[in-house]
């Protein structure tokens, strides 16, 4: 059989909606890296932009690249998981539909896969979002890569789930990805992390440390909803991992952030949170009535307040400020 002809060995899995803005540069970024180990799957859940347009000018660009237009949207959980599922390839690499790969990104996971590893974490760099301003130069700070064995899936779960919540650093094995439960993580918008951390891989895991993806900050779909997802969505699956310690789990998030003043200040100084906000989430929450006049006011207090107070805590604790937060 010709090479041309082999299953590939990766395939670059792009759920999409509506991003006709942005998924041509995201496709320029990876097409010049492809081989014929190598095939891009997008599916597009059912946009109602030019995505589909922009799509068939690169698929006549390319033979590497397959598109496939679904009936109606499915959420970025269901679509990842049917792309997948549609996928060819050994090794899926979940990828997103607006950032961008460096060179050499597509070299780099192929040899890692052919080290052996069933999980390959991809480190990033995180920009603006038009990309002119780098906000953070390396999300997982580590300057070496890194093994797991299959024993070690807490160590990787304190090293990588705050970065793994962005999906497009992602490279997992197809057949594991089909044995395990995904159904109850629909509708999360991590579906990756749960089927990531469920229980033990049957194969090694790395982080690639090289940041050889950039990521578009603040330009998620979901911007709008960031405090219930940080707040309730985020946490409630980070604690449903009973095989993980509580001295882990608490190391990623505690259980009901939402509680702590400090987060609650924090949230607001980076306008993820305000009175209206405290109305939709936290005024029905049970907590003693001190609680909620704080949380209340703390929805009113200026951006340049909250940045302060942050500021002072953070200096206190010894760390850097995490702006912007993801």
């Amino acid at each position: 059989m010709e090479e041309s002809m082999k299953s590939p060995l990766l395939s670059i899995c792009i759920a999409t909606y509506n991003r006709a803005e942005y998924i041509g540069q995201t496709l320029d970024s990876i097409i010049p890296q492809l081989t014929n180990e190598v095939e891009v799957l997008v599916v597009d859940g059912a946009s109602t932009d030019t995505t589909e347009e922009v799509m068939h000018t690169y698929v006549n660009k390319s033979n590497r690249l397959r598109y496939i237009r679904l009936a109606q949207k499915g959420g970025v959980d269901q679509d990842y998981d049917t792309s997948v599922e549609l996928a060819q390839g050994e090794m899926c690499w979940l990828f997103t539909d607006d950032d961008l790969l460096k060179p050499g990104a597509v070299a780099a996971v192929i040899a890692a896969i052919k080290s052996g590893h069933g999980l390959i974490v991809v480190n990033a760099e995180m920009r603006n979002r038009d990309l002119s301003v780098t906000h953070q130069h390396r999300r997982i700070e580590m300057y070496g890569d890194k093994i797991y064995a299959t024993n070690e899936m807490e160590n990787l779960f304190i090293d990588a789930l705050d970065y793994l919540s962005f999906i497009g650093g992602v490279v997992i094995r197809r057949s594991v990805w089909l044995s395990r439960e995904r159904e109850v993580y629909i509708g999360t918008e991590f579906i990756h992390v749960g089927v990531i951390f469920q229980k033990p891989l049957p194969e090694t895991a790395t982080i690639i440390a090289e940041p050889y993806i950039t990521i578009r900050y603040g330009n998620a779909q979901w911007e709008s909803r960031r405090f219930e997802i940080w707040m309730f969505n985020w946490p409630k699956l980070v604690w449903s991992f009973q095989n993980i310690s509580t001295r882990a789990r608490l190391e990623v998030s505690y259980k009901e952030p939402w509680r702590k003043f400090r987060v609650l200040v924090y949230q607001r100084s980076v306008s993820n949170y305000s009175v209206q906000l405290y109305r939709q989430y936290l005024s029905t929450k049970q907590a003693n009535v001190l609680w909620k006049f704080c949380a209340f006011h703390i929805g009113f207090l200026p951006k340049w307040i909250c940045i302060g107070l942050c500021n002072i805590y953070f200096f206190f604790k010894g760390v850097s400020l995490p702006y912007p937060k993801n």
